[in-house]
């Protein structure tokens, strides 16, 4: 099969243009590989472009700043420069040919084989390769591959896998992202057979690639054959919640909200607070990461028919972010459907009511006679209970009366 990027603005003009321009002449030559290729012929947003050349790094760094464009080592013993043109960085990597291969690292050597290239990378539809006239190179079928919406290891799945095996987790995020139906069955079996390997990954690259997973097109489908296959419980340490998950996505398909990855993170692995505290350490989550699956807790508690005070007062103590999250949990698991009005209005409220401040300060109560120290932290927070209680009322008369109330009850306490 055969073809062209005709259409790819991206490649006729601007800085990738001109970065092609000067990697390919004299001898040298220079393409636009992977993603960028793959994601113009699926008609996919392109948003990295890497180019791979024949040119050895120190010729690439030195026509580079001979364009007048900086040129940054990243890796570069690995033949890989950050070319940075007008602030847009462009990953620029020699061609490399595997001399020896032990788990993920490799002993390469650079060469001048596009093939090699080629047959050394992942998955067939991330190993095209495109010139500046457009025209694509495949040398292992992957425009095959993208006709078929199919995501298939090049070569045999089992080398692929061990020279990497977070290759394990990629294919079922490019399946879920690419293909149509079920996965490739030779890339499944072995992704079954060396599961093991996931223990041998840093806890970093797995929460990225699982992130990634989570907020693909077809993430519940595919979490489905990786439930089934005995790999999302490895991945998760725990059960998922496959149910929930699903239906958390026709949710915010629903809302048109954005997939959210922590969220739905929450909705597949979180039932008590125990499962947050061990996804956030299996996964070496952010700390703010970690916060939003901790403050799933208690979900099950939030309902519609408990009112609007409720409602507001869980927002008010969570903040929007937190009550959005825990309340898409609780629909994920309710049986109202993705339509509910009920709930659709609980998940509005953030954009239809302005969280109020608590309008009374420390200087309301002592100079109501509440000494400072621990009854005047008690009297602030009786009186904010009060104020919560009755509704976040506004009125200065009931607010002073709260106040009252509250320095009343601790000013013997000091």
């Amino acid at each position: 099969m055969t073809a062209e990027l005709r259409e790819a603005s991206w490649l006729k003009d601007g800085a990738v243009a001109r970065l092609l321009a000067v990697l390919d002449r004299d001898g040298e030559e220079a393409r636009v590989v992977g993603g960028a290729v793959r994601n113009e012929l699926l008609r996919r947003p392109v948003a990295e472009i890497d180019v791979a050349t024949t040119a050895v790094p120190e010729e690439v760094v030195r026509r580079v700043e001979a364009a007048g464009w900086k040129a940054v080592p990243t890796g570069i013993e690995h033949g890989t420069v950050t070319v940075v043109i007008k602030s847009h960085p462009f990953e620029v990597t020699t061609l490399r040919e595997d001399v020896e291969t032990f788990g993920r690292k490799a002993r390469v050597m650079f060469g001048r084989d596009w093939r090699a290239d080629a047959e050394r990378r992942d998955f067939t539809i991330n190993a095209l390769s495109a010139n500046a006239d457009g025209n694509v190179f495949d040398y292992v079928g992957g425009l095959a591959d993208i006709a078929e919406r199919r995501v298939r290891f090049i070569g045999e799945p089992q080398q692929r896998i061990a020279e990497d095996y977070l290759r394990i987790l990629r294919f079922f995020r490019f399946h879920a992202y690419f293909a149509d139906g079920a996965p490739d069955a030779a890339g499944l079996r072995a992704c079954i057979a060396a599961r093991a390997g996931l223990d041998r990954l840093s806890r970093e690259r797995v929460r990225m690639e699982l992130l990634k997973l989570l907020v693909a097109p077809r993430a519940a489908s595919t979490l489905a054959v990786m439930g089934d296959s005995g790999l999302l419980g490895t991945v998760l340490g725990g059960v998922a919640y496959l149910g929930s998950f699903a239906k958390l996505a026709e949710i915010e398909a629903m809302l048109t909200l954005d997939a959210d990855a922590v969220r739905r993170l929450g909705a597949l692995g979180v039932m008590v607070k125990e499962d947050a505290e061990r996804l956030s350490q299996r996964l070496r989550l952010s700390k703010a990461e970690s916060e939003r699956l901790l403050a799933l807790e208690l979900w099950w508690r939030v309902t519609p028919s408990s009112g609007e005070h409720a409602a507001r007062a869980l927002l008010y103590h969570l903040g929007p972010q937190f009550f959005t999250d825990r309340v898409l949990l609780a629909w994920s698991r309710a049986e109202a459907g993705p339509d509910e009005i009920a709930w659709r209005e609980l998940e509005s409220l953030p954009r239809c009511w302005a969280v109020p401040d608590f309008p009374l300060k420390s200087a309301d109560f002592t100079r109501r006679g509440v000494p400072v120290g621990p009854a005047l932290g008690a009297a602030m927070r009786a009186a904010e209970e009060a104020w919560i209680a009755a509704d976040f009322p506004a009125d200065g008369a009931v607010i002073e009366a709260i106040a009252e109330q509250a320095a009343h009850r601790f000013r013997a306490a000091g």
